[in-house]
């Protein structure tokens, strides 16, 4: 594939602003030895290089080290960039989430972030950390601001807490085997046009085997695609939704290569996607995996 055909993009959100369908998450990203980070840099920038444009990160990820990671890996490119970063619920006082922006800023080597996020809900009122993503936004730090791992009830309190602005994204877990988010979530926030970003679309660890039947359902329907790839079908199908986003971690550039093209040049058919809508039925509403 040539580095010049990029990932799709699409409106995120009630923005306008077109945003890769597919991104580069960082959570658990290589912060081990020198090595480890250099492949973890590459990564990121071959993903740049591919139109995975939308990279997100935390000041929780490594107590800050993965923010210094991206900062190095978009070094020279910030504006080729849509940069996300969240909050700590624990930190998501009104000043504490001022303080806490500008250390994520200032790790990140940038004056402004695209998306800033409250990470899960807080015990700290709602009121005070979305005064203070206004106030952000007003300043000019951050463009936009949304929240993660939040359900129907967590958003609509947070939105009835604004005064001018409005929340961009939810960021919630999204895999074949989390599909919860479909009965509720993404019909609200599609309603709201809030966009959704969907994290760990690989799961943790428990990605249907090659020899499980669900394994070889993806096989099947990844042959007839020009011999796609598991993983790649199951991204395909996790964007397949005109309101949602992925966010797979990838710490070496195979990986990263094979997750842009999971949405560059083709698409999966009604039958593949009635199929595993079949092998992955829908469970439980929302599961907050906090991260």
């Amino acid at each position: 594939m040539s580095s010049r055909v990029a990932v799709p993009k699409r409106k995120f959100g009630w923005t306008g602003v077109g945003v890769p369908i597919i991104g580069q998450g960082t959570w658990q990203i290589n912060q081990g030895s020198h090595k480890d980070k250099m492949q973890a840099i590459k990564a990121l920038q071959l993903g740049l290089d591919l139109g995975l444009a939308h990279i997100d990160t935390a000041e929780m990820y490594g107590n800050g080290q993965a923010e210094e990671i991206v900062a190095e890996a978009i070094a020279g490119r910030r504006d080729e960039v849509f940069l996300v970063s969240k909050v700590l619920p624990s930190n998501a006082s009104y000043e504490g989430t001022l303080k806490a922006c500008k250390r994520s800023l200032k790790r990140l080597k940038t004056d402004w972030l695209d998306l800033y996020l409250l990470h899960w809900p807080s015990s700290y009122p709602i009121r005070e950390t979305m005064r203070a993503m206004e106030k952000l936004v007003d300043d000019g730090l951050i463009r936009f601001f949304g929240v993660s791992n939040f359900d129907v009830a967590d958003l609509q309190e947070a939105e009835q807490a604004l005064s001018k602005h409005r929340i961009v994204c939810n960021q919630v877990l999204y895999s074949l085997d989390q599909r919860g988010i479909e009965r509720q979530l993404l019909p609200y926030c599609t309603e709201q046009q809030i966009a959704i970003v969907g994290y760990s679309p690989f799961g943790h660890g428990n990605f249907p085997s090659s020899n499980s039947q669900q394994g070889k359902v993806l096989a099947d329907i990844g042959k007839r695609h020009g011999n796609r790839t598991p993983r790649q079908v199951a991204l395909n199908y996790l964007v397949r939704h005109p309101n949602v986003f992925s966010i797979p971690k990838a710490s070496n550039p195979q990986h990263t290569r094979e997750n842009a093209e999971s949405a560059i040049g083709w698409s999966l058919s009604e039958q593949d996607i009635a199929v595993i809508d079949r092998t992955f039925p829908i469970g439980d509403d929302i599961s907050l995996q906090m991260i």
